[in-house]
């Protein structure tokens, strides 16, 4: 693959930081703690099996689906830039 200036095997280390950058912030993300037995938005009971399933858990099947629509939207980064974009 033509890069250009750019060092033998440069574009795979940026997909591979990128990739990693992606797995902290999932991790960090993830609950951690007792779980609650009772949904913390709208009271519902949490079955011991998701409880058990994710340590953690604040939230049920319903409430964490709503949750994931509002602030789940991927965030990707652009590491390289392409050229076009630089010269706008």
């Amino acid at each position: 693959m033509a890069t250009g200036w750019a060092a033998e095997g440069a574009v795979q280390e940026q997909i591979d930081a990128t990739v990693k950058d992606a797995i902290k912030r999932a991790r960090a993300a993830l609950p951690r703690g007792a779980s609650r037995k009772r949904c913390q938005e709208c009271d519902a009971r949490i079955p011991e099996g998701r409880r058990k399933a994710l340590p953690g858990v604040q939230f049920c099947v319903a409430c964490q689906e709503a949750l994931d629509q509002v602030h789940g939207g991927v965030v990707g980064l652009n590491r390289r830039g392409s050229k076009d974009s630089q010269l706008r």
